[in-house]
């Protein structure tokens, strides 16, 4: 047997073959693989840097109390939007009832009056329900009297005034 030569090598049909040249290619893939042992690990602190600034942040403070700080500050906007969604709710039904449309007719009572002192005064809410002022101006004095409006109509008889003005108010747009 020569030397460099070995039995396994000739017991694979390779005995022709020197064994400086397997030992050759297994030194050549032990670099290669320190290589890319030295880039996984240069990668990996810089990866671990990141986490740690990102971790941390820039002013010492954890993701972890970031998130939490968030959290309360959410937990708050929520109630407030409750506590402001109620509110608002609550408003609404007061203005659905709150007296919100108008309608106003001057004239004259009495034919020898003169300035149209005299009126009829619808005030409805946003269910049409209020009530008529009727302000009658003469010569002998003023009288004012209300009828009810329930639903946009009324039980007692409307006078044409009464009735302009109880349109007119119906009418009334809010803006």
């Amino acid at each position: 047997m020569q030397k460099g030569y070995s039995k396994l090598f000739d017991s694979l049909g390779l005995g022709i073959m020197d064994i400086g040249i397997p030992i050759l290619i297994l030194f050549i893939l032990l670099v290669i693989l320190i290589i890319i042992a030295i880039i996984a690990i240069v990668k990996m602190v810089k990866m671990e840097k990141r986490l740690n600034a990102f971790l941390c942040g820039k002013d010492g403070m954890s993701l972890e109390e970031s998130i939490l700080s968030v959290h309360e500050e959410n937990k708050y906007l929520k109630s407030c939007s409750d506590r402001n969604k109620k509110d608002i709710r609550i408003l609404y039904k007061k203005a659905e009832r709150t007296l919100s449309k108008v309608g106003l007719v001057k004239y004259d009572a009495f034919q020898q009056m003169g300035g149209q002192l005299s009126f009829s005064l619808a005030l409805l809410d946003e269910h049409n329900d209020g009530f008529i002022i009727n302000s009658v101006h003469g010569t002998d004095g003023c009288y004012s009297y209300t009828k009810e409006i329930k639903e946009g109509s009324c039980k007692l008889a409307l006078g044409k005034e009464e009735e302009k003005a109880l349109t007119l108010a119906i009418q009334y747009q809010n803006e």
